[in-house]
């Protein structure tokens, strides 16, 4: 747990899907954000860079009581300088739906806030997997190169949830960056494309697997852990099914 001296009052998250939980949840509590951090759209608070560079000085000028943080989107060095200067760091690292929603149970404790209504929405959306029929994918995050999902990923839970079975689950990396022939050779049978962190289009993506059912999917919904959770379920289901192209 976290070494806080009390509850918060000033709070600085580097990652956008937990943005979005604290300032849905407490508005008032969050102090600054990264440039990412698009949700809730009227957010209005300090930004202090990117979740990859965010500018630590101007984080440490906010005086926070608490930064939250992320394993993958945010960097070891700059954790490290905050909890240097004295600032308590919390640091997320899900790699299913279910350690998702624990990671979000602990951060309301950090933050001595009550359990919102949407967080048990979304648990009580995900304590069950899809009865379709399952269907094997390639997930691309990326282009140029191309990099897809590897193994133990949030995204990639989410996916099985909902019958879909990503091809390089066992793959060495988390995040493989595979040439587009090795890609094809997987012989999936669809090939979902999120807007985020790249910005697949029906344009831009599904040109590149002929004869592949192509699904393109809400990012957001896909990777991010938070209010989001509790409409995940049902706004990619509707991608991944009905609206393949």
């Amino acid at each position: 747990m976290v070494p806080t001296t009390g509850p918060p009052g000033r709070v600085v998250s580097l990652v956008p899907s937990l943005t979005e939980a604290v300032a849905v949840t407490a508005p008032g509590l969050l102090v600054g954000a990264t440039d990412y951090c698009t949700h809730p759209a009227d957010l209005d608070v300090a930004r202090v860079g990117g979740s990859k560079y965010p500018r630590v000085e101007e984080v440490l000028a906010l005086g926070p009581d608490l930064v939250i943080a992320n394993e993958e989107e945010n960097r070891r060095e700059d954790v490290e300088a905050l909890r240097a200067a004295g600032v308590p760091v919390w640091v997320t690292a899900p790699r299913t739906v279910e350690q998702a929603l624990a990671s979000l149970h602990k951060v309301f404790v950090v933050c001595h806030l009550d359990t919102p209504q949407w967080w048990r929405d979304g648990r009580s959306q995900w304590t069950s997997t899809s009865d379709r029929p399952r269907v094997t994918a390639v997930v691309p995050v990326w282009r140029r190169p191309w990099i897809a999902l590897g193994r133990d990923t949030f995204a990639g839970d989410v996916l099985a949830h909902l019958g879909v079975d990503n091809v390089l689950a066992h793959h060495a990396d988390r995040y493989p960056r595979l040439p587009l022939a090795e890609l094809r050779r997987a012989r999936p049978e669809l090939v979902v494309l999120p807007d985020e962190p790249y910005r697949f289009t029906a344009a831009d993506g599904p040109e590149a697997f002929p004869g592949i059912r192509a699904a393109l999917v809400s990012g957001r919904h896909l990777t991010w852990y938070g209010p989001s959770l509790a409409e995940a379920r049902d706004v990619l289901t509707a991608q991944l099914y009905e609206c393949q192209l």
